[in-house]
């Protein structure tokens, strides 16, 4: 009897084993989103509409972005689904739109990737707001959300908007240090040209020169610089930005075109201290 009630408990505590060791394998599931940020959320056609960043917010300047779409009935996030986006500035006198990527599927499917350029933030009477477009097994829908742009925290130019030299107007944007370091940093930029209120494609092939100074240090500069040059791959302007010390850093730059020619932007000397086109980091 004692035999008997030794295997029989034996067999229950098998099978308590084997359960938790499956309720555990079941909540073990690799959240895509893990460290990013919801930014904001929305619900339409039955579905909620995420998007995330690695940022708090959306702020003017660059900003990397990830879509999901979940069903609301069976909360699952939808695979693969075909999404396209169209971010709109309403002013009181006009609207227009921002540099912006398509979006495409990472490699977890339910997620989509993205980014867009705001040019400038919103106010009390002047807003964004973002019209997605998507489709699922065959079905096409159709949302749109106001958002929230802001300047960013530190008040520092990451971004110019400005009339060149040769009549056309560009949009010029600091994609990277984000997190500047006392190094030579790797230094990112994208350049836009505005071709009318809604479209804005990348242009190619362009030169930008860059020369770092410290106005509060008697303007000095900084060694091992290099100039942006554009790599076709990520569609980016890249170089190096050397930072020998802590603090407020203008980054003088100049645009010059693919004859040469500089489009906007100055030589910094004795008698002209900063650039009409920069941008600004302080760390």
């Amino acid at each position: 009897m004692k035999i008997i009630k030794l295997i029989f408990t034996a067999i229950i505590l098998s099978t308590i084993f084997v359960s938790c060791s499956s309720d555990d394998d079941d909540e073990i599931i690799a959240n895509p989103m893990e460290g990013f940020n919801l930014v904001t959320s929305f619900d339409a056609n039955n579905h909620s509409i995420e998007l995330y960043s690695k940022k708090n917010d959306f702020s003017i300047g660059y900003n990397e972005v990830y879509i999901r779409i979940k069903d609301i009935a069976t909360k699952s996030y939808v695979s693969q689904s075909e999404i396209s986006w169209m971010p709109m500035m309403h002013m009181t006198q006009m609207e227009h739109s921002c540099p912006k990527s398509t979006l495409t599927v990472t490699e977890d499917k339910t997620v989509s990737k993205g980014f867009m350029v705001f040019q400038m933030p919103g106010n009390a009477n002047e807003y964004w707001d973002i019209t997605i477009a998507y489709t699922i097994n065959g079905e096409e829908f159709t949302a749109k959300k106001t958002i929230d742009v802001i300047s960013p925290a530190d008040g520092k130019q990451k971004i110019s908007t400005f009339m060149g030299s040769d009549g056309a107007r560009y949009v010029l944007t600091m994609t990277a240090p984000t997190e500047p370091k006392v190094a030579v940093n790797d230094f990112t930029a994208m350049l836009f040209k505005m071709e009318n209120m809604m479209t804005f494609p990348v242009v190619e092939n362009y030169k930008i020169t860059i020369d770092p100074r410290m106005p509060s240090m008697g303007n000095h500069s900084s060694p091992n610089n290099e100039n942006l040059s554009y790599d076709a791959a990520s569609k980016m302007y890249k170089g190096k930005l050397s930072l020998t010390m802590t603090g407020y850093w203008k980054i003088n730059l100049k645009l010059l075109n693919e004859s040469q020619e500089v489009l906007k932007g100055e030589d910094v000397t004795t008698d002209n201290l900063e650039s009409s086109l920069f941008f600004e980091i302080e760390f």
